[in-house]
């Protein structure tokens, strides 16, 4: 069923052609004719989270991993989001850990979850919070390890425009909180920073 309140495709395109002209541009000129139908097409790409749930990623379990209880890493997940406050690329790498407690899940899981949270305008201290919550909720490990490094087009294309420049932030939830050799071997295997 469409949601009455969501604009239209039609509308969208014309909020675009909107754009165009008060860019100075014309929109009717045969090299942007067809630009609005190519952007309201990438923005369901690029926007795609909003119709995805991540928990139900991560609903499917594995409890036979004969006893397995350390450390699960999966690191360099690239992500492309998107900055809700200019609406420009966020690109980066996200590194999830976690402490299992009788179940596991499989690997590409965590990599949809980092998927549909990126696939949605974000600040990227949000999206760490909201990567490791829902594994927290869903999974209920013994611990839960967020770290993620991006570049925002925000900062390098306009205003400051300092280029080379990454944000690293992190969410440590249980036991990546509560022990400092736990978060430390977390920290190390994923080993965040230039030159690895």
């Amino acid at each position: 069923m469409a949601d009455a309140s969501k604009p239209t495709r039609e509308e969208a395109e014309s909020a675009v052609r909107t754009l165009l002209a008060w860019a100075g541009e014309d929109p009717t000129r045969e090299g942007l004719i067809d630009t609005p139908k190519r952007v309201a097409k990438a923005y369901s790409d690029w926007f795609s989270g909003y119709g995805l749930d991540p928990d139900e990623y991560l609903a499917r379990t594995f409890e036979e991993v004969c006893g397995y209880d350390e450390l699960i890493v999966l690191r360099d997940i690239q992500f492309e989001s998107h900055c809700e406050h200019h609406m420009a690329p966020i690109i980066g790498r996200a590194h999830v850990g976690y402490l299992p407690d009788g179940k596991v899940v499989g690997i590409s899981k965590l990599a949809r979850v980092v998927e549909a949270y990126s696939r949605r305008f974000q600040v990227q201290e949000k999206m760490t919070s909201q990567i490791a919550d829902c594994i927290q909720r869903v999974l209920q490990p013994r611990g839960v390890g967020v770290v993620i490094e991006g570049a925002h087009e925000c900062m390098t294309t306009r205003g400051v425009h300092k280029r080379g420049v990454s944000m690293i932030t992190s969410k440590m939830l249980g036991s990546f909180r509560e022990d400092a050799r736990t978060r430390a071997e977390f920290l190390q295997f994923i080993d965040v920073g230039p030159g690895r």
